[in-house]
């Protein structure tokens, strides 16, 4: 299977493409990244790349959601998003591209976060009147908070609470609203990534944490949505349906 992957200087790019390398079945035919270095052999755009591939996989930036798209409807090429962060416009850009090509588009490539927000969303639907929180910890190199794994989190539960609403941070003086959800992020060191779910009835409390303790998780699912798209029809695909098998 040929794949080209954008952002391929970037932290994921070089797991994921150590990923592919090491897989008989892969083959890296293009590698892009703004960052490319003279004789790195990776191309500086996008558009510059001219080599059959089945698939095109992204871990640049939402910021590349355009010319991303663009490409693969040109090309008439799957596509795997790895980036959060979109603005309305990047979303509809991504939306309409689904309408022609495959599509699979998920905050988070983690198995076991797909896991959490089935997890949670039960929690929520059994739990009397609950209160959520939703904390997220990540390096203090990333760029958006929250992230949109912790956004994600909090919509899966959302969906499960009529009439909630999702806040993010509390200050000021006030109790807390009946029916909110509150995401807290925190920017410290080196941390891969961490998210935790508390739900309280009052009673009772459960809490649910996922801890990333290598970026390889993230690879290693983009590689299994990459081998679940190739093949399928236009559409926008997540991790619910690579985790139960749905689009088949």
């Amino acid at each position: 299977m040929k794949i080209i992957l954008n952002g391929a200087a970037g932290r994921m790019g070089r797991v994921v493409t150590e990923l592919i390398e090491a897989d008989p079945e892969l083959e890296l035919v293009a590698g892009v990244d703004p960052r490319a270095e003279a004789g790195s052999g990776l191309e500086a755009e996008l558009a510059a790349v001219d080599a059959a591939a089945d698939v095109l996989v992204d871990f640049s930036n939402h910021e590349a959601t355009a010319s991303l798209t663009s490409y693969a409807l040109a090309h008439e090429l799957p596509l795997v998003i790895a980036t959060t962060g979109q603005t309305p416009e990047e979303l509809a850009l991504i939306e309409a591209a689904a309408e022609r090509i495959p599509v699979f588009f998920a905050a988070n490539y983690s198995l076991g976060i797909a896991t959490l927000a089935k997890l949670a969303r039960l929690a929520a639907e059994i739990l009397p009147n609950p209160e959520v929180e939703i904390v997220e910890t990540h390096h203090d190199q990333k760029l958006d908070a929250p992230s949109g794994t912790a956004l994600m989190l909090a919509r899966e539960v959302q969906a499960a609470i009529p009439g909630s609403t999702i806040e993010l941070g509390r200050t000021g003086l006030g109790k807390r609203e009946r029916g909110e959800i509150t995401v807290h992020s925190l920017r410290l060191g080196h941390v891969v990534g961490e998210h935790e779910v508390i739900i309280s009835s009052g009673n009772e409390l459960i809490s649910l944490k996922h801890t990333a303790e290598s970026r390889t998780l993230f690879g290693e699912g983009a590689l299994a949505a990459v081998r679940f798209i190739v093949g399928r029809g236009p559409g926008l695909y997540a991790m619910e349906d690579l985790v139960e098998g749905k689009g088949a």
